[in-house]
């Protein structure tokens, strides 16, 4: 992986890797605090990008915080909140919609939240900046790098417009933050101007980014042109909303076509393995966080903090592979939901259940024992599940060495599926490509319902919440979430820590 034989340098490109402490107390100045840093090498123009990559991978700030993953996944109706009721208990109150409260509205996940992603905008910005300092040296008849620039500007700014999406998703009105001089005065925008903003920076990325899936990039598992086609389709989707807005949707397919009709992407055969060590990285791969313990029994190993134990069971197997923290499981009704639809494959894949006929616990086919939650607990996301057979020997972090995979081909056939249909065309090809790798019948005139089904049971308990979000822009939130009223719950209040140092947040 050559992105990561940068993970331990420590010399000048280093970002500034902010911590819990609010976003508005961060460097004032579009700069990171560097010096002796010479431009004219443009050898080492990738660096600053390679940065930006890391620090994605990463918490505080960064995309992968065990809190961020719950506070954006407890919304919707295939999660639970998971552990005892009184361990981190306003995941509970997010649950529910109990926004108002003063617990919810000072909560530290909530606050934690905010200045991850924005932490992660700071220092896109930084890199841009120095991916500036560099253009000013690459003269006027060298093409290749003025184009090698050009695209690692479109790698920073796509995780830039990325981490912006997940703000929204989660805060709603939100800081559009392009340069860091502004983080004490800036102010919110409408949801639909940071829409708007973010599908425009995908604009810059498809066209400045490599023609490649991300594992065919010269730097591997890098975003390329179709990753950023993802996103456009995305908050084009967002944005067409309930409206149904032809303009939007048109966007949508065009997106999603660009994808589909380059014909370097393919679903991964396997459904179950594509979320075990076979799969990491592999042509159904859009956008994916990447981890590795190279291959080593112990000393160094790239992380996701505790992304995967935060997801796992808790309970008699502590200190071994398979001990984790035992929240956000899946609900009842996603179980009941996968198993009304004889849908066998991914209720295996998507639930890794504890319990069977006669026994506490269930061993699975790789022979690991896993036991029910102390606390109550008796199903867990079993996508996020690595079994020890595939585990390095002498590792013993849950999941270490697993990818988070964040988009992939299928959301593309569905989105493309979706699209055709409120378009009035026939959107049965993409839908079914999507179901018979997961061995379902073809369907046959299918309808929004049926698409919409669909990526409920294709993406249920995966890394981003894309059930809520599906339920909001679908306007069926209301009839399937308790408690939440339409107009107050779309959205978490941003944290009055926040509002405190600037006003403009209120």
């Amino acid at each position: 992986m050559i992105r990561l034989k940068y993970v331990f340098l420590t010399g000048a490109f280093t970002m500034v890797l902010t911590s819990c402490n609010s976003f508005l107390d961060k460097m004032p100045e579009n700069t990171v605090p560097i010096s002796g840093i010479d431009y004219t090498q443009l050898s080492n123009m990738y660096e600053p990008v390679s940065g930006v990559y890391r620090i994605a991978e990463s918490a505080n700030p960064g995309l992968v915080h065990w809190m961020d993953l719950g506070i954006r996944s407890v919304r919707g109706d295939d999660i639970d909140k998971g552990s005892s009721a009184s361990d981190q208990s306003q995941l509970t109150e997010i649950k529910n919609f109990d926004y108002g409260y003063a617990d919810i509205l000072n909560f530290w996940g909530t606050s934690n939240y905010f200045n991850d992603y924005y932490g992660l905008i700071l220092d896109c910005n930084s890199a841009l900046t120095e991916l500036s300092k560099f253009a000013t040296n690459i003269s006027t008849s060298d093409a290749v790098n003025k184009k090698l620039n050009l695209q690692y500007q479109g790698e920073v700014r796509f995780i830039r417009g990325f981490a912006h999406l997940m703000l929204y998703r989660v805060f709603g009105q939100i800081p559009i933050l392009t340069d860091n001089s502004q983080i004490q005065t800036i102010g919110k925008s409408s949801v639909k101007d940071v829409l708007t903003f973010i599908s425009n920076e995908m604009d810059f990325c498809i066209a400045n980014l490599e023609d490649a899936r991300p594992n065919q990039s010269i730097h591997f598992g890098a975003v390329t042109k179709y990753s950023a086609d993802m996103v456009k389709a995305i908050v084009n989707a967002d944005l067409a909303g309930s409206n149904n807005s032809s303009t939007n949707w048109q966007t949508v397919l065009d997106a999603t076509n660009d994808i589909i009709n380059s014909g370097k992407f393919s679903l991964y055969p396997d459904f179950y393995q594509l979320f075990k060590l076979p799969g990491k990285m592999c042509n159904e791969s859009l956008f994916e966080l990447q981890f590795t313990d190279f291959g080593t029994s112990s000393g160094n190993a790239v992380e996701p903090d505790a992304f995967f134990a935060f997801q796992g069971p808790r309970g008699d197997q502590h200190g071994s592979p398979i001990s984790g923290w035992g929240f956000v499981p899946p609900s009842q009704e996603i179980v009941i939901f996968l198993q009304g639809r004889n849908d066998s494959i991914r209720l295996k894949t998507t639930v890794l259940f504890t319990s069977s006929t006669g026994h506490a616990y269930y061993v699975t086919s790789s022979n690991d024992t896993i036991w029910p939650n102390s606390d109550g607990v008796k199903d867990f996301n079993g996508k996020v599940y690595l079994p020890t057979s595939q585990m390095t020997p002498g590792r013993t972090d849950y999941g270490e060495n697993n990818n988070i995979r964040v988009l992939r081909y299928a959301d593309a056939l569905l989105f493309n599926a979706e699209a055709k249909i409120r378009m009035g065309q026939n959107g049965d090809v993409p839908l079914n490509l999507v179901r018979a790798r997961a061995g379902l019948l073809p369907i046959t005139g299918a309808t929004l319902q049926n698409v919409l089904d669909e990526r409920r049971a294709e993406f249920a308990c995966e890394w981003w919440g894309e059930r809520f979000d599906d339920l909001i822009r679908t306007g069926e939130a209301q009839s399937m979430l308790p408690g939440f009223t339409v107009g107050k719950s779309e959205y978490i209040p941003i944290p009055e820590s926040e509002i405190e140092l600037n006003v403009n947040l209120k």
